[in-house]
């Protein structure tokens, strides 16, 4: 699942065929990447990870701080805690996405105990992690682009190096410098890893109440599927 908001369609030439002085025909995206559900099969069946892409984070980062400064508001935005104390500061943050110009958002959602989670990734969560994070990278990226990456930091097995094979892994596929770099750090600092909080949150709660596994909507959370963000709800149902 995935949508696009404002993205031009950008014609130039592709990034192999550049060299460095041809830095102005080349576009440097920004990603932020979150995942919702834990990685763990037996705790919940549907695990997404979304990116927001975008050319210029400080757009949406600047409008948001300033409101957070404007409310008083310091408390950090999830799904799993949205209440009457965050709510209005969550819608906020939701249509200051739609209204933001040049900016995407991609997600991947797999069911954890079905046969295409095993046969995929052999059942492996970690491997699944890595992937997921490639094809959405992959789906994001156009060929005159290069991508820098900005992940939620998950704690992982000593052997998974998570920022190195992603990068790698990328850069190999698409034959090209594409993906710059991979980091990983907390999203309480960060307002665009907390919106796509919010997104994936809100795509993996519509899955669990469209398969029985939550009875009656949260009052809090089934609002953003509801009525509340009728332009969000007619994207993301695609």
């Amino acid at each position: 699942m995935f949508f696009r908001k404002n993205d031009k369609n950008q014609k130039a030439d592709k990034t192999g065929e550049l060299k460095l002085e041809d830095y102005k025909k080349i576009w440097t995206k920004f990603c932020f990447l979150d995942e919702s559900g834990s990685l763990d099969p037996k705790t919940a069946p549907f695990f997404t990870v979304g990116v927001i892409k975008c050319s210029q984070p400080h757009y949406l980062y600047s409008k948001l701080t300033y409101e957070r400064n404007k409310r008083n508001f310091h408390d950090e935005m999830k799904f799993n805690k949205l209440s009457r104390l965050n709510i209005n500061f969550a819608k906020f943050a939701i249509d200051s996405f739609l209204d933001t110009r040049s900016i995407c958002f991609y997600s991947y959602t797999v069911d954890k105990q079905g046969q295409y989670f095993q046969r995929e990734f052999n059942g492996n969560p970690w491997s699944a992690y890595e992937q997921i994070s490639i094809r959405l990278a992959e789906s994001a990226i156009s060929p005159n682009e290069i991508l820098i990456l900005l992940a939620d930091n998950v704690t992982t097995p000593k052997n998974v190096h998570y920022e190195v094979c992603v990068k790698e892994k990328m850069n190999k596929k698409a034959g090209r410098l594409a993906m710059a770099g991979v980091c990983r750090f907390d999203s309480k600092g960060n307002d665009l890893l907390q919106v796509v909080d919010l997104f994936i949150g809100a795509i993996n709660y519509d899955l669990k109440m469209a398969t029985g596994i939550v009875g009656r909507g949260d009052r809090y959370k089934a609002p953003i599927w509801e009525g509340d963000f009728p332009r969000l709800q007619a994207i993301t149902s695609v």
